[in-house]
């Protein structure tokens, strides 16, 4: 355990001018608050925060930073109070104590849900003061290395993965390599201990095999270095972690034999130009491995790392990967955030909200449903190799490998991605969909009128932008549900020649478990509660007049009084309120009915439908609808089944035809053929069912075509 005089000399060691008095103040207030408590390993409970604060100092991190780690557990493991700290300590040290301190016990559905609250919590605090995260990461660390005292396998298996998913790649997004390799390689100790021993056995006798090998390597490309007018040129070579070599046979699909860049090497240089000179050196002395370079000094990973990244056949006919940085970059890349920790200035100018990451990650949280979801997105947003892409003004976004010009707009702002219709890449225009690589120029192309499709889901990879096209969905989902549950229940109650009023539906509230009049309406639109329920429940006494009944025979004919019109379908995306059928795929001017199922809305089908024979014994469940007439501006799909003639230009004529009435062919699908005839599916895009039968028209009047017909089922 660390004495007291050791941990302030420490300190003293990269910071002169600490403050004596608060770091020893503080290392007696934390022993005495911990009195007799002990560890799961036996151990006085004071040495895990004193080891946290050791590992602090190897980061050579100020003195608040220092005592926080100190007192980061008393708040809640003993009767100290945030207020103690503050009147002991002052209020930045409480502020960043309060952010640390491990939450009380939450009373949460399930140890996932847990693990997303503690994780929302944390990132809120360290949004604030981003020495929060630094001190919860060496509090992690430690928790690790004692993490085999733990009887319970289950609980280290959870804390290791949780150490995994999270904590590691926060300890990279930082840029504090050595903690995250070590995190990560006690997490693969825990998780696959099998794994990690058999690449443990392979290095023990790779290091047997080859001998002073790496030594050799590194005398040599020290020694060309220096003859070529580098003599300050310092050359570091390791093998690599077992977690990054398992990953990396992982990722590859290949034995451990076959991997041939174990071994690393790094070239230390005094200063920029040296780095671009080191790199033409070994270029002109040894063979370069293909598609390995990558240049991070003048594109920097978002956590500001730096440096050259090279292959090559080297010494020994050995292929080696090579870093190259100056001393300033090498010092950034081992302690990354805490390298640029200015203890002497004031605290308020090293602030968590100056790392992009952070904004998105709250920005993640701020359009989360729920904590699973927040934690589900934030992995995507940060457990992924990643692209640098360019804006027209040369500005460089990261993305995560994989990414599509969605996701470049939602990384430029929220509302570019919101209001995206298309994209160019390298000056070329490409599909929403299309994956982006390394160096892509994207150019977003917007329209105030667009809003985010459900679609995009399917191919973003970003947290943000799923986060954000979620919300949307969910808020679009609301308002239709809530718009279509209004008009039934309005339906409803005029059929029995009410009126439907917000007062009458407030008193019935409790009795559906909601809390207010729009809610009712979202759960009458998904189908959970009918008109008729609801109406029963305004009126208790009211006896089924008739008019409610027969609603099938009421759906297979337009009435026209004007107190009883259709439910108007209008405005509406396709898959969320309402569902157009497949089986007979409804244009507007079509004869339809709705049917209602639970959860889901209503589903629109043609009056003729063969479907609907499934429903003649549930006609509660039968909505009477009707097309509005602003339907007219928006795109519908309708099905054709033709037989084509099996002869040179056939299909097209077919599409000139269908292109010369103002149709679009959305699918195709050749269902049979033989020598003389195709039969085939066609999925046109048209405006209602006046348009598709014109279309119909022009394709029978084609020699071509021998049959045609509006497709059913």
């Amino acid at each position: 355990m660390i004495r007291q005089f050791e941990l302030v000399e420490r300190v003293k060691s990269y910071d002169p001018g600490t403050d004596e008095d608060a770091l020893n103040r503080a290392y007696v207030f934390a022993m005495k608050a911990h009195g007799a408590q002990t560890r799961a390993s036996g151990d006085p409970y004071f040495s895990h925060p004193l080891e946290v604060a050791g590992i602090l100092t190897d980061l050579k991190l100020d003195a608040s930073t220092i005592i926080t780690a100190l007192l980061h557990d008393v708040v809640e493991d003993t009767e100290t109070t945030t207020e103690d700290i503050e009147q002991v300590f002052g209020g930045q040290i409480a502020r960043l104590v309060d952010g640390v301190t491990k939450l009380g016990r939450l009373e949460l559905q399930s140890e996932e849900t847990r693990s997303a609250e503690n994780f929302r919590k944390l990132l809120i605090a360290m949004s604030e003061d981003i020495r929060v995260l630094l001190v919860k990461l060496a509090d992690r660390l430690h928790n690790m290395q004692t993490l085999h005292h733990i009887p319970s396998e289950e609980k280290r298996r959870r804390i290791a993965r949780e150490t995994m998913e999270i904590y590691a790649p926060l300890a990279e997004r930082i840029g504090i390599q050595g903690l995250k390799d070590e995190l990560e390689d006690l997490a693969f100790a825990e998780l696959n201990p099998d794994g990690r021993e058999a690449v443990l056995e392979r290095l023990e006798f790779l290091k047997g095999k080859e001998g002073e090998l790496p030594a050799k390597i590194v005398e040599e490309l020290r020694g060309n270095l220096r003859a070529e007018g580098l003599p300050a040129a310092e050359v570091l070579g390791r093998i690599k972690r077992p977690y990054s070599i398992w990953r990396k046979m992982q990722r590859k699909n290949v034995a451990f034999e076959q991997l041939s860049d174990i071994m690393a090497f790094r070239v230390v240089v005094n200063d920029l130009d040296e780095c671009y000179q080191a790199l033409g050196i070994l270029h002109g002395l040894y063979p370069v491995v293909p598609g390995r370079f990558k240049d991070y000094i003048s594109t920097p990973k978002p956590n500001g790392y730096k440096s050259i990244h090279t292959a090559i056949i080297g010494p020994e006919r050995q292929r080696i990967e090579m870093q190259i940085r100056t001393r300033e970059m090498h010092e950034v890349a081992e302690l990354g955030v805490a390298a640029h920790w200015q203890y002497k200035q004031d605290a308020q100018k090293v602030d968590g909200r100056q790392y992009r990451w952070i904004r998105e990650l709250l920005d993640i949280l701020e359009h989360a449903s729920t904590p699973e979801e927040f934690l589900e997105h934030t992995k995507l947003e940060m457990f992924q190799d990643q692209v640098f892409c360019f804006t027209p003004k040369g500005a460089v976004i990261a993305l995560p490998r994989g990414a599509s010009p969605v996701d470049f707009a939602y990384a430029v702002h929220s509302e570019v991605g919101d209001t995206c219709v298309g994209a160019k890449v390298n000056g070329r225009l490409i599909q929403l969909r299309t994956q982006l690589h390394n160096g892509d120029q994207v150019d977003i192309i917007t329209s105030k009128a667009q809003t985010p499709s459900p679609d995009w889901e399917q191919f973003v990879v970003t947290g943000k932008a799923k986060a954000r096209i979620r919300r949307f969905v969910r808020m679009k989902e609301r308002e239709q549900y809530g718009e279509l549950g209004r008009q039934m229940l309005q339906k409803a109650f005029r059929q029995e020649g009410y009126d439907m009023t917000e007062k009458a539906l407030e008193g019935v509230l409790k009795r559906f478990k909601v809390e207010t009049v729009a809610d009712l309406h979202v759960l009458a639109g998904k189908g959970h509660h009918s008109g008729r329920e609801v109406l029963e429940a305004v009126f208790p006494g009211i006896k089924d007049s008739g008019k409610t009944r027969g609603i099938l025979s009421i759906a297979r004919r337009r009435k026209s009084k004007t107190n009883d019109t259709p439910v108007p379908i209008t405005g509406l995306i396709p898959g969320m309120a309402v569902h157009y059928a497949h089986c007979c795929h409804p244009l507007p001017g079509d004869r339809i009915v709705g049917i209602v199922t639970t959860g889901k809305g209503v589903t629109l089908h043609t009056i003729d439908c063969e479907t609907l024979e499934n429903f003649q014994n549930t006609p509660e469940r039968w909505v009477d609808v009707g097309w509005d007439v602003d339907e007219a501006e928006r795109v519908f799909t309708g099905r054709l089944h033709l037989v084509v003639a099996n002869e040179p230009g056939s299909l097209g004529s077919l599409s000139t035809v269908i292109g010369k009435n103002l149709g679009n062919i959305s699918n195709l699908k050749i269902t049979h053929r033989s020598q003389d005839f195709f039969e085939m599916l066609i999925d046109v895009q048209v405006v209602d069912a006046k348009h598709l039968t014109n279309i119909i028209a022009a394709l029978r009047a084609m020699p071509e075509v021998t049959a045609v017909e509006r497709a059913r089922g």
